[in-house]
C-alpha cells in the first residue's frame, strides 16, 4: 500500500471522507487506482471493503478505468467480507451499459450472491444482473426469465423492486 493511501486510511477523516478522497485520486491517477486494487487483493477485510467502495464510485464516474480489472472484480464478487460482496457487483453493474459483453462472465457468481442471507448483497447482485440484462441483448431473455422467478421468491421489497424496475425498462 502506498504512503498516500495509508495516510488517508490512518487519518482522522471519517470513512466517507476517506472514500471520497481515494475515489477522487483514483479517478485522476491510474497508479492510485492500481493501488486501490492491490488493497482489494491484500488488505485487511476492512481495507478490502473500503477499496471495493472506492471502486464502486470510480466505476460509476469513469467505467472505462475499470476495464483492465473486470476479471479481478468478478473474482471478488463472492469474497467473504460483505462490503466487498457489495462493491464489486455494483462496480460491474455500473460498467454494464458500456461493456455488456465483458461483464457477462460475472453472471454465474452474481446468481450465487442472490442466495446470500444479506439483503444488501442480494440487492447489489440484483442491480448488476439487471444492468447486464438491460444492455446485453444476447443474455436478456435468459435473465428476464430468472427475474420473474426471483420476484416470486425474494422476500425483500427493495430487492424485488430492482427486478420490477428492470423489467419495466426492458419492456419499454
Amino acid at each position: 500500500m502506498t504512503d498516500t493511501i495509508q495516510t488517508i486510511l490512518s487519518s482522522s477523516m471519517n470513512h466517507k471522507e476517506q472514500v471520497a478522497a481515494m475515489t477522487e485520486m483514483a479517478i485522476n491517477d491510474q497508479q492510485i487506482l492500481a493501488q486501490i486494487f492491490d488493497l482489494l487483493k491484500t488488505g485487511t477485510d476492512v481495507d478490502r471493503g473500503t477499496a471495493a467502495e472506492v471502486i464502486k464510485f470510480v466505476s460509476k464516474e469513469k467505467p472505462d478505468l475499470m476495464l483492465p480489472y473486470i476479471d479481478l472484480l468478478i473474482e471478488y464478487i463472492d469474497y467473504k467480507a460483505p462490503r466487498v460482496r457489495w462493491g464489486c457487483p455494483e462496480a460491474l453493474g455500473n460498467m454494464a451499459q458500456r461493456y455488456p459483453v465483458q461483464v457477462e462472465k460475472a453472471i454465474p457468481k452474481l446468481l450465487e450472491n442472490l442466495k446470500d442471507k444479506s439483503t444488501v448483497v442480494r440487492w447489489c447482485a440484483a442491480f448488476a444482473l439487471t444492468e447486464i440484462a438491460k444492455h446485453n441483448l444476447d443474455r436478456q431473455q435468459e435473465l428476464v426469465l430468472i427475474f420473474y422467478q426471483l420476484i416470486e421468491t425474494e422476500d425483500n421489497n427493495g430487492v424485488r423492486n430492482v427486478y420490477l424496475k428492470a423489467l419495466k425498462a426492458i419492456a419499454a
